[in-house]
């Protein structure tokens, strides 16, 4: 089968279209026959090789080969042992979060752990729901971290963006009061998305988010990242949550509690997020469609930025 693999770390370019032996899963795990795979910053993280300088995953080149991809929508055609609630032909959703694998998402057939799976949205094509998992599992996991409770309120960063996007829908339908920053064309956008305040990027963000709650926000969800620019606005003893780790990271000043999220996969919340997308909570977001043979081209479009929403890619 075809797969999308990295040899040597570099550019868009040192993405590779391989022959590779077709999975066979194991206890416990299930195949899925991949319908669309969405492109994610990680992505370029690992084929770049930067994952592996931040310590987060072997060299690549240390094996002969490095699969890219997290995010999956497609079938399932063959099921483990021990398996139950899939089976063959079921339309699913998945995440693999093991960064040093030989075969990632970006290829025909993925072999996940079923607990990293759950049923796709009715209502979704596979494009849509392939959006959902890494970003909205990052968001579901940040916001449980955070804990703000319904009319507390909340700084989101990045609010334009995938995780940001789905952090304001999220947060918003809890009944927190989200404050939201992004580019001032996108103000429309993210308000429709349920924000409550908007700042726009560039503004001093502290004094701009404390003008419009005193004190600062009981809590902030970093997916920008701002670092040290968004915790200001957090009032003394609150809550910041980031979601890309290393120098965005900034220090628990003032009492605030600071927490670093790392993905994980989780079934329950992907079903909850499916649940969410078919009752029209959540908005799926496709910037485009490429064919997988055009994995260099998405990953030049990704660097290039400006996207609302993600590519995917379509074997």
């Amino acid at each position: 089968m075809r797969a999308i693999i990295v040899r040597t770390p570099g550019g868009p370019a040192a993405l590779e279209v391989a022959d590779v032996p077709e999975p066979v899963p194991g206890p416990g795990q299930v195949r899925i026959r991949v319908a669309a795979a969405a492109v994610n910053p990680v992505d370029a993280a690992t084929r770049s090789g930067a994952l592996a300088d931040a310590g987060l995953m072997p060299p690549v080149g240390e094996r002969a080969a490095t699969g890219i991809g997290w995010d999956v929508a497609g079938t399932v055609d063959a099921v483990g042992g021990g398996v139950t609630g899939f089976a063959a032909g079921d339309r699913v959703i998945g995440v693999r979060d093991r960064l040093d694998v030989p075969v990632g998402t970006y290829a025909e057939a993925v072999v996940l752990d079923a607990a990293a799976v759950a049923h796709a949205p009715r209502s979704a094509s596979a494009a849509e729901a392939a959006t959902i998992p890494l970003n909205g599992l990052t968001a579901l996991q940040a916001l449980a971290r955070l804990g703000v409770p319904p009319g507390g309120t909340l700084l989101v960063t990045g609010a334009a963006g995938a995780v940001g996007g789905y952090a304001v829908e999220l947060a918003a339908r809890r009944g927190v009061r989200v404050v939201a920053t992004a580019s001032a064309a996108d103000e429309a956008l993210v308000r429709g998305l349920g924000a409550a305040e908007f700042v726009p990027r560039g503004a001093h963000l502290g004094d701009a988010v404390r003008a419009l709650v005193p004190g600062g926000v009981d809590g902030a969800l970093d997916a920008a990242p701002l670092s040290v620019r968004a915790l200001d606005a957090v009032r003394n003893g609150g809550a910041f949550a980031a979601v890309i780790g290393g120098p965005a990271t900034p220090p628990p000043l003032r009492g605030i509690t600071v927490h670093n999220v790392w993905i994980r996969a989780d079934a329950g919340g992907l079903a909850q997020l499916a649940d969410l997308a078919d009752a029209g909570h959540l908005t799926l977001r496709v910037a485009d469609e490429l064919p997988l043979t055009e994995a260099v081209k998405a990953h030049e479009r990704l660097a290039a930025g400006g996207l609302r929403g993600r590519l995917v890619l379509v074997p």
